[in-house]
């Protein structure tokens, strides 16, 4: 049997991506410039903005407490927003197509 078949890592959660994504579409809804908002680049968009912020991993309930009050810290918000928006701006910048 193999390692990974093991053990449970399917309730092996990182809360950041859900957040990343979250304020994502928050922020290309409110965007102002002509942006490519094909799955490349957006998926490229959250991909730039997570390896940015601080992960929240969580395996239960009680780390989703942990990721939202973590949210809630004014520094690690605005570290996300700032991440995601910094990203948008790189991939608007250069998008990985013609």
């Amino acid at each position: 049997m193999a390692f990974i078949d093991e053990y449970e890592f399917d309730i092996l959660e990182n809360e950041s991506e859900k957040l990343v994504i979250e304020e994502l579409g928050k922020q290309l809804d409110d965007y102002k410039k002509t942006i490519c908002k094909c799955n490349t680049c957006v998926v490229d968009m959250a991909a730039m903005a997570l390896n940015a912020v601080k992960p929240l991993y969580r395996v239960s309930l009680l780390g989703t407490q942990y990721a939202a009050q973590a949210m809630n810290e004014h520094s690690y918000a605005k570290a996300l927003k700032d991440s995601v928006t910094k990203a948008i701006e790189k991939v608007r910048k250069n998008p990985a197509h013609d």
